[in-house]
């Protein structure tokens, strides 16, 4: 379980910013704060901590309130007396505080608080991907760790993030305060919201409506197709060969000989049968099974599919899913 550490010696052990890891075990609370800037507005219901009473499942990460406080002494109020900062694990924090726990088991590495960047990133990497830490929060927490680094790109970098993903969260701050909301209560997607995030503030809300609206009335049209399709009289019944006598003519016969090959290589001919009653219009077209130029056939999704995941970024194939969604 690590060590047990002397705390009448903290306050006299220097801060070494690059120093390893290390596992310590009864910490008291008193000597423990919450980072005070956590990415999280919210620590949420705790009751699915409770637990902690009896059994801390995993330690939380922690800097000495030196090392914190020589990235932010504006902070030393909120410090205060504690000897550490919880970078992460603040809700086990809380959670202790609440249900009476005495004291955390921590895992302290200094080498965390190296830079604001690093604190921070560290902070906001063990929310993402979690179902209470809403996008709204992510957006922030990642604009706050792209304002340390000298650009978005050198974020991107020293964090391990694409610069895609970093400014498709950036753009949901773009929103106007109706919208987040909207988007925080689950009532705006988030690929409609990247693309509100594009139209002027002053238009946002009149274009979600027009898009709700629409999206409306397209789910009423496909009710009454369902409906009409529904109400149909049923297909009359074919011969047991599939096809009804005098119903349907072979046309269009089409040859299929390969290229190069001889008069008498020339293998049967095919046919395709169409509805003989059906307007010329309506008659279909022979359709080569042949690729496209550039070795691709169209008229195969999957292939479609492979082509573009093999040629374009994960960014663009999300840009071109929104472009195919908003077009169905």
């Amino acid at each position: 379980m690590g060590k047990r550490v002397s705390l009448a010696t903290i306050d006299d052990k220097p801060v070494a910013v690059a120093a390893p890891a290390e596992a310590m075990t009864g910490i008291p609370l008193a000597l423990l704060i919450a980072n005070p800037r956590n990415p999280r507005q919210s620590l949420g219901d705790l009751e699915d901590l409770k637990s902690i009473v009896t059994r801390q499942l995993q330690p939380c990460l922690v800097v000495s309130a030196k090392g914190y406080l020589a990235l932010w002494p504006e902070d030393v109020d909120q410090v205060g007396d504690a000897q550490y900062v919880v970078v992460n694990g603040c809700r086990r924090l809380a959670a202790a505080q609440k249900f009476g726990r005495p004291e955390l088991l921590i895992v302290h590495d200094e080498s965390v608080a190296a830079s604001r960047g690093e604190l921070l990133g560290a902070a906001v990497e063990e929310n993402i991907g979690r179902q209470d830490f809403d996008v709204i929060e992510e957006a922030l927490a990642v604009e706050a760790v792209v304002a340390e680094y000298a650009s978005a790109r050198e974020a991107a970098e020293a964090r391990g993030w694409t610069p895609g993903w970093i400014s498709q969260r950036r753009a949901l701050l773009k929103l106007t305060p109706e919208m987040q909301q909207a988007l925080r209560a689950g009532d705006l997607a988030v690929r409609d919201a990247r693309r509100l995030a594009r139209v002027p503030a002053e238009e946002q809300v009149a274009a979600w409506r027009a898009e709700q609206e629409a999206a409306e009335q397209r789910k009423k049209a496909q009710a009454e197709e369902r409906r009409r399709v529904s109400a149909a009289p049923p297909p009359t019944p074919v011969a047991s060969t599939g096809v009804p006598p005098a119903a349907f003519t072979a046309v269009n016969a089409v040859e299929t000989e390969p290229c190069g090959a001889e008069p008498t290589d020339r293998p049967a001919l095919a046919f395709t049968a169409v509805n003989a009653e059906a307007p010329v219009s309506q008659v279909p077209e022979p359709r080569s099974s042949s690729p496209a130029p550039g070795g691709v056939d169209w008229s195969n999704p999957q292939a479609v599919a492979d082509l573009c995941a093999s040629n374009m970024t994960r960014d663009d194939l999300e840009v071109m899913l929104e472009i195919l969604t908003s077009r169905l």
